[in-house]
Formats: C-alpha cells, structure tokens, sequence
C-alpha cells in the first residue's frame, strides 16, 4: 500500500460506489533519489583514499606498524557497528541472521581468520611495494578466487574459464617483470594477502548459500570486526606492540589516525550503497577505473616508475579481467552498443568528438613516454626535475 493510500484509508470514508482520490496525495512528488553516479564516485573516492593514505602513514610518515593499524581500523568498526546498532536502523538486517554460539565458532571464526590474514599481508605489502604494482598485483584476484572455489568443492573445474582467466596471469607476470623496483618480500606478502583473500570469499559464498546467512556488507562487518580486532591485536602484541611506543603514534598525529579510521569505516558504508543502487556490470567497470586512477596517483604523488612493459602487462591484465567478468557475449553487446553510441556521437557533435579523441591519444602519448622515461634515462629525469624544482623518484 502506497503512502498515499494509507493516508487515504485513515483520513476518509471510502465510498462504495466509486473510488476516492486525494487530490494532496496526487499533487505529492516521491523524494528525489540520488543519481547512481553519486554512489560510484563516492566508493572510487573512499577506496583510492583508504589505499593512498594507508601507504601514506606506513611508508612516507614512517609508521611502520601494519598489523597495529589493521587492528586500529577493526577496533574502531567494532564499535561503530556496535553504536549503530543500537541507535540506528542500518543494521537491522542482523535480526533476520539466525546466529548462534556454534554458528559463530563454526563459521564466522574461520573467516574472521583468513579476513584478519588478508588485511595483515595487504597492509605489510606498503611497507615493500608502490601501490601502483600493488593494483597490478590484485588485478589476480578473480583468478586466485576461481582456484580456490575448485579447490575447495564449490564448483566443478572447468577448463574454458581457466583458459579465460590465464590472460590476467600473463599481463601481470609482463607487469611484473617490467618493476624497477621489484622486492620479493613484498610480493609474497601480497600473494599471501590475495590467497587469504580469495579463501575467504569463497568461504563467504559458502556461509551465504543459506537464506538464513543473508548478508549485507554492513551486517558482515557487525560479526567478523570484533573477532578479526582480536585476533589482529594478538598477533601485534607479540610483533609489533614491544616496538611501538607513544612518540610513533604522537609523530603521526592521534587525529590523523582517527581520520584514517573514520574513512576506512565509511568505505565499508558506501559499499552498502553501491550494492543496492548500482548492477554488476557498474560494479566491476568502476573497479576497473579505481584501479588506473590509483595507479596514476600513485605515479603523481610518490614519483613512482611505471615502465612500458607494465603498463602493456597492466593493460592486457585488465582487458582479461573485464572479459571474464562480462563474458565474450555481453563485451560485444557492449562494445556493439557503445560504437553506436559513439558514432551518433560524432555525427552529433562532430568538433567535441575530435578534440575527445586528441585529448585522449595524448594522454595515452604522456603515460606511455613518461612511463619508459625512468628506465631509460633516469639520471637525466632526474636533472629535468632538478631544473624544474621537483623532487627524484621516490621509493613508492
């Protein structure tokens, strides 16, 4: 029953005959929603944020503590989920969660384990690698998932999708091999944290499976941050607490930490949003985007090389990522569609299209040239910069 229908049903006496109308419910507009597009730049602003200021505290401020910021992070989403829940309505999907003692132990624990894991290796892997190699390095993701839902019984292994998946392993082990800067700690690191990662997804899809276990990401944090800020603060307390004193967390800024915190929970709430307004296919093109932008700042912010042989492994990695998201069918569906569109486009606005097109072909110009600049000649960029009052490459 509508709005105005409720109004109606409480405030008049229907007449048998005909049907009443209210003219105030006629005449009232539905409030107006927000445009999807809101909810993505939102999401892409929130995750490229979390990820660069991460790596900010970590690497250039010198805080050297990941595990402490993880549990930091879990700690303060503990107790926001916990004040939410009992002040606000966004987490009501909780009641309809038949959880128990047994069910948490039997289930949530476990994933807390593997969630606690991911986000100790994630974190650990600022300490070694630029975020830029970091995004290639997760574009493996989908494919580490794939093993791990044959691996543990989920779905049969099928042969033509493995096939799919191995044009992201190609474009990342080309990524790879172009790093200026490649340390192999840290590439374990961020292996463990995609293996963990996957493992626990996987072990999500299993919990969810059940009607009884239906989830929304809000709801999911609710349960898994009090266990994984535990079991992250046991692990820190034999690693990282003995080293860690007042003055690292002083240097930083107390508040800067709480920013870094609130930021990394409104992430998790944006999720919700973009889940509920938005369709898969928004979802993995958005993902796809948040990963160049971040790959860009990263090379404007820390200086950090990007040589041609990554950005061609890079490219081909998420080419084959979007077709295995999308499927051969819906890419050219798309691809049908969006040379329509750009065709009507130019007949359209013929002078917008071409200066599009230059602008774009000379940005793809600048990334290519820039990225081969530093493994060619690094002495000499080096000397550019010098002149032009900018600083060397960074170690980002």
């Amino acid at each position: 029953m509508s709005e105005g229908e409720k109004v109606r049903a409480s405030g008049e006496t229907p007449r048998e005959s005909l049907p009443t109308v209210n003219p105030a419910a006629e005449k009232q507009e539905p409030s107006a929603a927000l445009h999807p597009a809101v909810y993505v730049t939102t999401w892409i602003t929130l995750s490229s944020t979390v990820i660069l200021f991460n790596k900010y505290l970590l690497d250039t401020l010198g805080f050297r503590f990941p595990i402490i910021l993880t549990t930091w992070h879990l700690t303060f989403a503990t107790i926001m989920t916990q004040i939410l829940a009992r002040t606000t309505t966004v987490l009501d999907g909780r009641k309809s969660v038949k959880m128990t003692g047994r069910v948490y132990l039997r289930a949530i624990v476990p994933i807390g384990v593997m969630f606690s894991l991911s986000l100790i290796c994630g974190n650990m892997t600022y300490l070694y690698l630029s975020v830029a190699f970091i995004q290639m390095l997760k574009a493996t993701t989908p494919v580490a998932v794939l093993l791990a839902t044959w691996g543990m019984g989920m779905a049969p292994a099928n042969m033509k999708v493995l096939a799919n998946v191995s044009i992201i392993v190609i474009g990342v082990i080309i990524a790879s091999f172009g790093e200026v800067k490649f340390q192999l700690v840290g590439f374990l690191f961020q292996v463990g944290g995609i293996i963990f990662e996957a493992t626990r997804l996987v072990m999500v899809q299993g919990l969810l499976s059940s009607a009884d276990f239906k989830m929304d990401p809000m709801v999911s944090l609710y349960y898994f941050a009090p266990i994984c800020a535990v079991m992250n603060g046991a692990v820190a307390l034999f690693l990282e607490f003995p080293r860690v004193t007042m003055d690292h967390v002083y240097s930083v800024g107390v508040w800067t930490l709480v920013l870094n915190a609130v930021i990394a929970f409104l992430l998790n709430v944006s999720v919700v949003f973009l889940i509920g307004k938005t369709s898969s296919l928004v979802m993995t093109l958005c993902g796809v985007l948040k990963d160049i932008l971040l790959v860009v700042a990263s090379m404007m912010i820390w200086n950090t090389p990007v040589t041609a042989l990554q950005f061609f492994g890079y490219s081909i990695a998420l080419l084959g990522l979007v077709w295995y998201k999308l499927g051969g069918d819906k890419m050219r569906e798309y691809t049908s569609s969006a040379g329509r569109a750009w065709a009507e486009y130019g007949q359209a606005r013929p002078a917008q299209r071409k200066f599009v097109v230059f602008g774009a072909s000379a940005l793809i110009f600048f990334l290519f040239v820039g990225s081969m600049a530093p493994s060619y000649a690094p002495q000499s960029v080096d000397r550019v910069k010098g002149m032009l009052g900018g600083a060397t490459a960074g170690n980002a």
